[in-house]
């Protein structure tokens, strides 16, 4: 049986769509075998999508020191019907700004402690126009998520 890793994102600008699609081919790197990569823009994403995931990545433009507003608008409406459901799946976070990109970041850290999910890589935190190292970095994050979810 194959597991579900569930992308949320908020990608509104080239550098997040960027990320999004390096993350996404490394989610889906012909060398990972028995995972789902289910995507899922932040307004749309469901309770549902969000019980029947077994790891989370979650991509976010960082908007006056905070996450984005869809991306909370997700967490506000899973939230409580989530809690008790998801403690222990993995998750890891992409954000990217301007400049600062830490309140954004501790935000959505915030939410998943309270969810009691697993970080399982380290933030990818990236500000201004991306290089291919950043790049570079998306695509194992998106790898780093999906492997932890293999069989």
């Amino acid at each position: 049986m194959s597991k579900t890793l569930l992308i949320v994102h908020h990608t509104p600008s080239p550098g997040t769509r960027e990320l999004l699609e390096a993350v996404l081919a490394g989610a889906r790197d012909p060398d990972i075998t028995g995972v789902d990569v289910v995507v899922r823009p932040a307004l749309s994403a469901t309770v549902s999508d969000m019980l029947e995931a077994d790891g989370y990545l979650f991509g976010t433009t960082a908007n006056f020191g905070y996450m984005s507003g869809a991306l909370k608008h997700f967490f506000d409406t899973t939230y409580y019907p989530s809690l008790d459901h998801v403690a222990g799946r993995p998750y890891g976070l992409w954000v990217h700004g301007n400049d600062d990109t830490t309140g954004a970041a501790q935000s959505v850290h915030r939410l998943a402690t309270g969810l009691e999910l697993a970080q399982a890589a380290d933030t990818l935190a990236a500000s201004g126009p991306l290089d291919a190292k950043m790049r570079e970095h998306a695509y194992e994050l998106g790898g780093t998520l999906a492997a932890t979810l293999m069989d």
